[in-house]
């Protein structure tokens, strides 16, 4: 691609002796599993989000699996969520044994509508599981309002929202528990696969160390059945390095995302909006046309990444037809999925680059 949807290269070139140097000293150190690297990244990782823990661990996914785990939700159980996300916020709820129980979203903002929570409530629910979609944060006072009344555990899906800002507090430390991605292409991102659960309470903490680690209390020595889902030191190494600039990053996408709205604004293409009271990151940068299709096929012919965020809402993917809901379930959902597209975005995107982008979708609204 000319313009790619994520360009990691140009990222890692600008701090190329940063990155090199952290990894040359986790394998001088030989220190692979756990360590010093682990434990200096969690640490600047839960004060960076404002709360007491963070637990490295291999994957989004897993933060999200060992989170329900950790406050004991399994089967029988129901986690309310939206169906408007990527396939590991539900998988999560059914790999412990839950049923993840979908509402819909709001229309401007593409995260679940906490209007629509209540009524989906039922004596099994245990938890809400709202997602802070391309790093927008839900609208989580009114969520956690709702928790408060039922007695239910809140868990952030923040996968796609490293540093984003509701109410001045960082998405992380706006629910019960929080669970992020480092997935390579997110804005804090790895060079392979990992995740984290952040949270305050201490007692969930030390039951995701547990679970994480196979249980482990010492070198041979087991309390429970847990898992193998520990980070590994070199992409703590590499996260390390990266943190200090998240901010930076974050800035400029959003100066990205101003400069996009500027010239899309002689288009009928939707461009993002967002409550007052957020600070969006944009870890993707999400428009709306009825011609969707058509503008994705151009772009790509034109050498321009796009992508589509998401195609398939999780009540219509094969895997949940068990759960019988048939299309028109939730219909601002599966609009959305029908006419949402991604453009690229990334920190060190140019105004020329940009201006490529637009131009190629006026080329194919013109028709």
């Amino acid at each position: 691609m000319s313009i790619p949807l994520v360009d990691l290269k140009a990222q890692y070139q600008s701090i190329q002796p940063e990155v090199d140097e952290a990894i040359q000293r986790v394998i001088s150190n030989t220190s692979f599993i756990m360590g010093p690297e682990v434990a200096g990244f969690e640490a600047a990782f839960a004060r960076y989000c404002g709360v007491k823990h963070a637990l490295g661990v291999s994957s989004g996914t897993s933060a999200l699996y060992l989170a329900l785990l950790a406050y004991g939700i399994g089967a029988g159980d129901e986690v309310i969520t939206t169906s408007f996300t990527f396939f590991a916020t539900g998988e999560a709820i059914s790999q412990v044994g839950a049923r993840p129980v979908f509402v819909d979203i709001y229309p401007v903002t593409y995260n679940i509508d906490p209007q629509k929570i209540a009524a989906a409530i039922t004596p099994y629910t245990k938890a809400i599981m709202p997602v802070h979609l391309y790093g927008q944060p839900a609208d989580m006072d009114l969520i956690n309002e709702i928790a408060g009344q039922h007695k239910l555990i809140v868990i952030e899906d923040a996968a796609q929202a490293h540093g984003s800002l509701y109410k001045e507090r960082r998405a992380g430390s706006l629910a019960d528990a929080a669970c992020f991605s480092f997935y390579p292409s997110k804005n804090l991102g790895c060079y392979g696969d990992a995740g984290a659960v952040v949270t305050d309470d201490d007692e969930i903490a030390e039951r995701v160390r547990l679970l994480r680690d196979h249980g482990r209390i010492s070198k041979y020595e087991h309390a429970e059945l847990g898992y193998g889902h520990r980070i590994d030191a070199i992409q703590t190494a590499v996260l390390g390095v990266k943190l200090p600039h998240l901010d930076d990053w974050n800035e400029a996408r959003r100066q990205r995302a101003a400069r996009y709205e500027e010239l899309l604004a002689d288009t009928p293409v939707i461009t993002p909006k967002y409550l007052p009271e957020t600070h969006p990151v944009f870890h993707c940068y999400v428009v709306r046309t009825p011609d969707r299709d058509a503008v994705v096929e151009h772009l790509q012919q034109a050498g321009i990444g796009v992508g589509v965020h998401y195609p398939i809402p999780l009540h219509l993917q094969p895997a949940y037809r068990f759960l019988e809901l048939e299309p028109g379930s939730f219909p601002i959902t599966e609009q959305m999925s029908h006419e949402v597209m991604s453009l690229p975005m990334y920190a060190e995107m140019t105004d020329a680059q940009q201006d490529e982008v637009v131009e190629a979708i006026k080329t194919v609204l013109a028709g």
